[in-house]
């Protein structure tokens, strides 16, 4: 899919490894230029001399260049901590404006809170990108609100695009986005490990079968993407009977390594809508006490 430039201006509130992914793929795509983009951070000024270095964006903690970048903007990225998210959106909300598509990136906090802190209906994308963001390879489930104009929903995917695959899903889907593709990453460094594990049992040097495996895992993923194939029709092309294959699935089928697989991603979910919850209520007691 095409990406789309995004016009106007985009201010960061919080300028971590998120922000950094995204501002480092907005340039190296061209969806956005360094001059539209700026951001600010609650008290570090030597991370955001380093993102002006780097990226040759605007990026300062001054009230007059901050307030006038904010109010300007025509995206605001919210990407702090969740337990600073009341704090800083008290310090910032008065700068925003009714028509600003706010982007959140805030793990846990959902639309409805969002809108609370931020004390109005504004237009909303609500995401939550996974670590290979960081190499432009991240998976993100993107959910918008109501008010969100068809502009700012292509505006926030590209946004989203410029880091990795960015699919729509509903809201109340999101935790089985981080179920799926939120803690997936870790599902599969696991098996990596294991794998890593079993070849230097069998006899190969640590450097040997981890170069092996880091290649089998890639080689894998892009097979799957290449061939449009489903995983099942690709692992029954190798699996020939009778053979090796077909020997270690009969043993990962017999101990249900499939199963728990599948239990692990809905666990991860369930987990997520937990900590949702329990971020709401703190949240929302935060915002009361600012």
């Amino acid at each position: 899919m095409q990406d789309t430039k995004i016009n106007g201006t985009i201010a960061f509130i919080g300028a971590g490894s998120i922000a950094e992914a995204l501002i480092g793929g907005m340039i190296e795509k061209s969806i956005a230029s360094p001059e539209q983009i700026f951001a600010v951070n609650g008290q570090n000024d030597e991370r955001l001399a380093y993102l002006r270095g780097k990226y040759g964006i605007r990026a300062s903690r001054m009230p007059e260049e901050r307030d006038e970048a904010i109010r300007g903007a025509a995206i605001v990225v919210l990407n702090m901590k969740p337990k600073d998210a009341a704090a800083a959106v008290a310090d910032y909300r008065h700068l925003l404006r009714p028509e600003q598509l706010i982007v959140s990136v805030i793990a846990g906090l959902s639309v409805a809170t969002i809108r609370r802190l931020l004390g109005g209906s504004f237009p909303v994308a609500r995401t939550m990108p996974n670590t290979s963001s960081a190499i432009g390879l991240g998976a993100a489930g993107v959910s918008f609100s109501d008010g969100v104009a068809p502009s700012q929903r292509e505006s926030a995917l590209s946004l989203f695009r410029a880091i990795g695959e960015a699919s729509v899903v509903d809201e109340d889907r999101l935790d089985i986005v981080t179920g799926v593709s939120g803690s997936g990453p870790a599902y599969i460094y696991y098996v990596m490990e294991a794998m890593i594990a079993a070849g230097v049992q069998g006899g190969l040097t640590e450097e040997t079968a981890r170069a092996l495996t880091v290649q089998t895992v890639l080689g894998a993923a892009q097979m799957v993407k290449a061939t449009n194939e489903t995983p099942q029709a690709l692992r029954r092309k190798v699996t020939s009977p009778n053979g090796t294959t077909q020997a270690a699935i009969e043993l990962l089928e017999a101990n249900g390594v499939g199963d728990h697989i599948g239990r692990a991603v809905l666990r991860a979910a369930e987990r997520a809508r937990e900590i949702g919850r329990d971020l709401a209520e703190q949240t929302i007691a935060s915002g009361k006490q600012v």
